[in-house]
């Protein structure tokens, strides 16, 4: 009773009290079950092999929640050591067991032991196909997906599910609706809310706002009373992840019931957007109808960070055990960390990290580094560099701030030799790409991209833009523009137009290029961004913004930039 109502703790207890030559292979699998259906993957193995050292065979079921387990931690190996057993004791031709040993190797990107299993099953189900084919979509492809799908003798939701949203996830939105177009009108399959936020999931990941109204309009349609709580949860992340808070706040605002979940979830989207004071205004509402968590707080310090707020994240965050009953977790230090290295209080900003309870970890760490490249701290971020490295050698992003801090501070030699050893070690700068989404299609670019089929007129808008940047006074910041490959010897003059031009064709305005040649004049554009967004094309884009009479929503990795008549909703603080 305890393990199927989730109380693991009782559950052990009752389980303890059996004699261990009173337990049957029901009761130790019900104990793993519990464990695995509870997240606690580490618990439900070493009950497994404490099952065997009694020498105790297992069934099915055990088998399936071993592999369930494995599959959570990622431990192909251990799963690989379950795979032997399981043909040992001859499960090799069940199909559940069969199932949940291909989800595991599928999971961990082994598609070869995988698609051995498929072959080698004498039966398999509509839950085996489903299986490869996830697997085929993530680690092989759409081609091979689509005629892994297309040669399924019957395809439930599910399969439909994966191959929609894996079209939609990759930005090939019109065959994701071609698709959802058969499901539902051919086939006579109806969403239920698991594929409805599927859909809105994939539609978040390459910011297809069509789709996802869409998605909206039939939930609404297909309802019989009200919205369920999953959905229009996932409404609000879809609205606000793609640049729609007001849309986000209605479906929040007209929610008959709202739990935690659904709170954090539209508290995440008004930081996110900057609306701090919209957030606080309604956060006394959340303590009313819900208790809040940790994420809650992470929102709540992020939006003071993002608005410069010391006094009031402080406030918050000193509140947060003795009033809330939540301990700080790594992920409150670092917003803390991020509110005072943004205000410039790097000072106090070292000293929060100095006295932490706990380890400061890369991200703590890494946001200092941030805040000292903003404000010009060399030495200090220097220091914090060389303990950075120790926790994540490999991460270019540490390192490529630094560089930018040498070239700052007027040392660009030192910057090349930084960047120069990365490329040496055969470590690689992630690179910077943006997309935009265009006539149902999702368009990518990265900086100094000419891959895309429209990209002569592309870079004409571009020059035609640079031009008219330049009569209303724009000057490019190329002071932290590094040139790869140079050596000295160029004249000045020279190296200062590489560098503008290098700043010119970053992959947010070879994306606005692209989206004023391809929509209506008026049209907003929506961009989205996997780095942060850098100063001269903050700058730049503000000054587009008025010159083309566009809004330009820019989502980056940490929030969103609302472009209008020349100036920034962040009001130049981000």
């Amino acid at each position: 009773m305890y393990a199927a109502c989730g109380g693991a703790s009782c559950a052990r207890h009752m389980f303890n009290q059996i004699p261990n030559s009173h337990k049957d292979t029901v009761d130790w699998t019900t104990l793993i079950s519990c464990y695995a259906a509870n997240s606690m993957p580490q618990k439900a193995i070493n009950l497994f092999f404490e099952m065997l050292r009694l020498n105790l065979r297992p069934d099915e079921v055990t088998m399936v929640c071993f592999f369930g387990s494995c599959t959570q931690l990622g431990d192909a190996v251990l799963g690989a050591q379950g795979h032997g057993l399981m043909i040992k004791w001859a499960f090799g031709f069940s199909v559940k067991t069969c199932n949940s040993v291909m989800n595991m190797y599928v999971k961990c990107g082994l598609m070869g032991d995988a698609r051995r299993i498929f072959k080698e099953m004498s039966e398999r189900s509509v839950v085996s196909w489903t299986v490869i084919l996830d697997g085929v979509i993530n680690w092989e492809g759409l081609r091979n997906a689509q005629q892994m799908f297309d040669e399924m003798p019957g395809r439930n939701e599910v399969a439909w599910t994966i191959m929609i949203t894996g079209y939609i996830e990759r930005g090939f939105s019109k065959e994701g609706f071609q698709l959802l177009a058969e499901m539902v009108f051919n086939c006579g399959i109806w969403l239920n809310y698991i594929t409805l936020c599927s859909l809105l999931s994939a539609s978040i990941q390459c910011g297809d706002l069509i789709m996802g109204r869409w998605t909206h309009v039939y939930a609404l349609k297909t309802k019989e009373k009200e919205l369920n709580i999953m959905v229009s949860t996932a409404l609000i992340d879809m609205y606000a992840k793609c640049g729609k808070i007001k849309s986000a706040l209605r479906i929040f605002e007209k929610m008959p019931y709202r739990n935690t979940v659904a709170w954090n979830v539209m508290l995440s989207g008004l930081a996110m957007h900057g609306e701090v004071g919209l957030l606080l205004n309604i956060f006394p509402q959340m303590v009313e109808e819900a208790k809040p968590d940790d994420l809650t707080f992470i929102s709540i310090l992020t939006a003071c960070s993002h608005s410069g707020l010391v006094d009031l994240g402080f406030y918050y965050f000193y509140r947060l055990e003795s009033v809330y009953g939540i301990e700080p977790k790594m992920e409150h230090y670092a917003c803390m960390v991020d509110l005072l290295g943004r205000a410039g209080q790097l000072e106090e900003a070292e000293n929060l990290v100095r006295k932490m309870p706990i380890l400061p970890n890369e991200f703590v760490l890494g946001s200092l580094l941030g805040s000292c490249n903003t404000h010009g701290q060399f030495h200090l971020g220097d220091k914090i560099l060389r303990e950075l490295i120790k926790i994540t050698p490999h991460n270019t992003r540490y390192h490529i701030l630094l560089s930018n801090m040498y070239a700052l501070d007027g040392k660009r030699e030192k910057a090349n030799c930084l960047r120069e050893a990365l490329k040496r070690k055969g470590i690689r700068k992630v690179p910077g790409m943006s997309s935009i989404h265009v006539k149902g299609q999702v368009h990518w670019f990265s900086a100094g991209d000419k891959s895309h089929i429209q990209t002569q007129e592309i870079y004409e808008k571009l020059d035609e833009m640079v031009q008219r940047l330049r009569l209303v006074g724009y000057v490019p910041n190329t002071a932290s523009q590094i040139i790869s490959g140079f050596v000295g010897g160029e004249s000045d003059e020279t190296v200062e137009e590489e560098r503008e031009q290098a700043l010119f064709s970053h992959s947010e305005r070879l994306a606005i290029c692209f989206g004023l040649i391809s929509t209506k004049e008026g049209v907003a554009l929506y961009i989205f961004k996997n780095l942060r967004i850098c100063l001269d094309c903050h700058s730049a884009i503000k000054m587009v913004s008025d010159i083309y009479r566009r809004e330009i929503i820019v989502r980056d990795r940490s929030r969103f930039h609302s472009f209008k008549h020349g100036s920034c909703s962040c009001a130049d603080y981000w």
